[in-house]
């Protein structure tokens, strides 16, 4: 008889177990996100725009606008990024609909980093 070589899948969680379990996968999710060095760019940007903005007198709702903005744009760089992780399996080598799911991730953190440099000036200039 030979072990089974697939892994279990862990039973479901209920309640504060369940809330638990997954503060410990997202924290997971945020240590293979930092791994790819365009989520460390994002956050380098993200502080310095939240810095320059609050040096500059911005106000709270201003600060909280740009924090949420950053948060978005990892949030989408972490969708960007599982996109990758999964079309790489399913298509190690070069295929057209490899291309273009790679493409459209990509054009979703685009926006959103066009969003932050536009709300970014839009403080700056007018407050």
């Amino acid at each position: 008889m030979s072990a089974d070589p697939s892994p279990r899948k862990p039973g479901r969680k209920g309640g504060l177990a369940h809330f638990l379990a997954a503060a410990g996968y997202s924290a997971a999710g945020l240590r293979r996100l930092a791994r790819e060095s365009a989520f460390r760019q994002e956050a380098v940007f993200g502080g310095l725009a939240l810095a320059v903005l609050a040096l500059c007198g911005a106000s709270g709702p201003a600060l909280a606008g740009m924090a949420g903005l950053v948060l978005l744009l990892v949030a989408v760089e972490a969708l960007n990024t599982a996109l990758e992780v999964l079309v790489d399996h399913l298509s190690p080598g070069w295929s057209q609909f490899a291309k273009d799911t790679k493409d459209l991730g990509s054009l979703a953190v685009a926006c959103v980093a066009a969003m932050n440099g536009l709300y970014f000036i839009a403080v700056l200039v007018w407050g």
